[in-house]
């Protein structure tokens, strides 16, 4: 299966997951970040699924899957121990909606990538559903290559091209001083902490741009 890569906007949008573990527990946690709308369907439930239930961040029904609970859900996540559950929840699914079924991708119309998260940076690593471990592992050393300094990082790159967009520029003088911010003496004085340093030369830089 050949797949498309895209980040998709949850907010308020209706999510079921099925199956109240701790898979389930990732992946409920990934869907309340993303703002949105979760319901859980579970005879049983984790701790931290009741908790969340109790702050009113999802709502947890205790009990078996119905096909009814599907109806007018965005996203389905399977996410039980029960081969027959999980497929239960495949076949109550519509063509139009998303489906991800836990340990088969065969069964799958989306697959949640291996993430690495750093602030507002977001690398996603997939193999197609054909070796999670893989994905795990790339990932693991991903995570020792992007450090928490890019979260910093990309957070002051952002600000700073919002200011560059602001200053009514031409597109070459954009592109020449987004280039120049993304020079690596920008991202050693964010690793090494010289905060102050970095924001003042890119002040300095905006400043020596030509006007008119």
């Amino acid at each position: 299966m050949s797949l498309y890569p895209m980040y998709v906007n949850l907010t308020d949008k209706r999510c079921l997951v099925v199956g109240a573990g701790k898979v389930a527990e990732r992946k409920i946690a990934s869907l309340i970040k993303a703002a949105a709308r979760v319901t859980v369907v579970s005879p049983t439930s984790t701790p931290g699924i009741q908790k969340w239930s109790d702050e009113g961040s999802v709502t947890l029904h205790l009990r078996t899957f119905s096909p009814e609970d599907v109806h007018k859900m965005t996203i389905i996540i399977a996410a039980t121990d029960d081969p027959a559950v999980n497929l239960a929840v495949h076949q109550a699914c519509q063509p139009h909606q998303w489906v991800n079924i836990a340990d088969r991708p065969d069964l799958c119309s989306f697959i949640v990538p291996a993430m690495v998260e750093r602030g507002d940076l977001q690398v996603a690593i997939s193999t197609g559903g054909a070796n999670p471990g893989l994905a795990k592992k790339l990932r693991r050393q991903a995570e020792q290559w992007i450090g928490p300094e890019y979260e910093s990082y990309t957070q002051f790159l952002g600000e700073m091209r919002q200011q560059v967009l602001s200053l009514g520029l031409g597109e070459e003088e954009k592109r020449i001083i987004l280039r120049e911010l993304l020079d690596d003496r920008f991202f050693q004085w964010t690793r090494t902490g010289e905060i102050e340093r970095r924001d003042r030369e890119a002040k300095e830089l905006l400043h020596r741009l030509p006007r008119g």
